[in-house]
């Protein structure tokens, strides 16, 4: 034993001499090749502006603390303690088939002409049994309900994007921009990705709004942005928030992901909304997949009078996040609704399917079931009581 252990020495002090001519042969060699100095160099200036571009451009994800993490997991049940998943499948890509075999009309996934707008005509001051709904293009929907305003999802902006000139860009005019909106009680947000939470929107936001309600997570980038905490409400899937008047509101699960940049997916949490008074419910179904979960709503909470649903951006190559048109429909049955509304189109295109296939598809399958659809024109104010006058098929006419 003894002369094992003194022959392990006597190696370790051989190998520990060999150190330093190893370390001279690298410097000699790193001397003698210029070129490759040089490309090393440059490699690792760029992994270092990438690192601090992703960890401190504005508009990318804030940190997320341990605590907060530990606090996500006391009230998520679809959190491990570093990410968020989805109670189907979290398979992102799922085909390669054609992308172009669903396309009913044709046309480009841009329009030849302009969309036709409208000015809103909102209430001044909602009462309590009001309820108008104005689409300003893609999920950007203000709601009058229970004397509120209630503003899904603000993207004012002609870019999805984090960096400027880079990225989906605005096909249709906005009807209004920030500082024309009325007061808003709430600004709801469905998820983080750049067609649904815009920095330079929420800034705009931050007083004339009383409170943000956000999918855990995000209200770290609130936060990141200058939003005071106290404006900041937190939701996981199933929680419920009183409003006031009579209002409240449900989280409720979705089928879609999360992220802002190239290593946060998943890490803030997505989600659709239940809004409920004594007279009306009506669901925003954020970006989702067709899923068990309208069941589930359906079972908990009964029957919805109006049904906003993602029916655009779907690909059969990621459709576990996005649903078909007639997919949405059917959601819409299963949740009771009367009516449903065609969200998630008419401003950007991130798919490649043609730019009316969803209202299109959507309100031929919905009149084949029975359903009512409501199709406003960007920025029209559509009230309860006359729902049935905002039906007309407005793209048709556009190339």
């Amino acid at each position: 034993m003894k002369k094992f252990f003194s022959k392990l020495f006597d190696g370790v002090v051989n190998f520990l001499g060999k150190i330093p001519v190893f370390f001279r042969k690298v410097l000699d060699f790193w001397r003698r090749h210029k070129h490759l100095r040089r490309t090393v160099i440059a490699l690792l200036l760029i992994a270092l502006a990438l690192w601090l571009f992703v960890r401190f451009w504005p508009s990318f994800s804030a940190r997320i603390s341990g605590v907060s993490k530990l606090w996500y997991v006391s009230r998520a049940v679809n959190y491990d303690g570093e990410t968020f998943f989805n109670m189907g499948s979290d398979e992102l890509y799922t085909d390669d088939t054609d992308p172009y075999a669903d396309r009913t009309t044709g046309k480009d996934d841009k329009p030849e002409g302009d969309l036709p707008t409208v000015e809103p005509s909102l209430l001044a001051e909602p009462g309590p049994e009001d309820f108008t709904v104005t689409w300003f293009g893609h999920s950007t929907v203000l709601l009058q309900m229970s004397g509120k305003n209630i503003l899904f999802d603000p993207v004012f902006t002609d870019l999805a994007s984090p960096v400027p000139l880079i990225g989906s860009h605005r096909y249709s005019d906005l009807v209004w921009e920030v500082e024309d909106l009325p007061h808003i009680d709430y600004v709801i947000v469905t998820h983080d990705h750049y067609d649904h939470l815009d920095m330079g929107s929420i800034k705009a936001l931050k007083d004339k709004t009383d409170f943000f309600i956000v999918p855990l997570g995000i209200e770290n980038d609130l936060k990141k942005w200058d939003i005071p905490a106290e404006q900041i409400l937190t939701m996981a899937w199933w929680e419920e928030e009183d409003l006031g008047g009579g209002l409240t509101l449900v989280c409720t699960p979705a089928e879609h992901y999360s992220g802002r940049n190239i290593i946060d997916k998943n890490m803030t949490l997505w989600a659709g909304y239940l809004l409920m008074n004594d007279t009306l419910k009506v669901f925003e179904s954020g970006d989702t997949g067709f899923g068990e979960h309208f069941e589930e709503i359906r079972r908990r909470y009964g029957e919805v009078d109006l049904a906003l649903v993602d029916c655009a951006q779907y690909s059969t190559r990621w459709h576990n996040v996005h649903m078909f048109p007639e997919e949405a429909v059917e959601a819409a049955k299963i949740l009771g609704a009367d009516t449903v509304m065609p969200i998630h189109w008419g401003a950007f295109s991130l798919s490649d399917h043609a730019w009316d296939d969803p209202p299109h598809r959507l309100t031929q399958y919905a009149a084949d079931q029975g359903l009512r659809s409501l199709t406003p024109k960007l920025g029209e104010t559509v009230t309860w009581q006359d729902r049935a006058r905002y039906t007309e098929a407005w793209w048709e006419e556009i190339g």
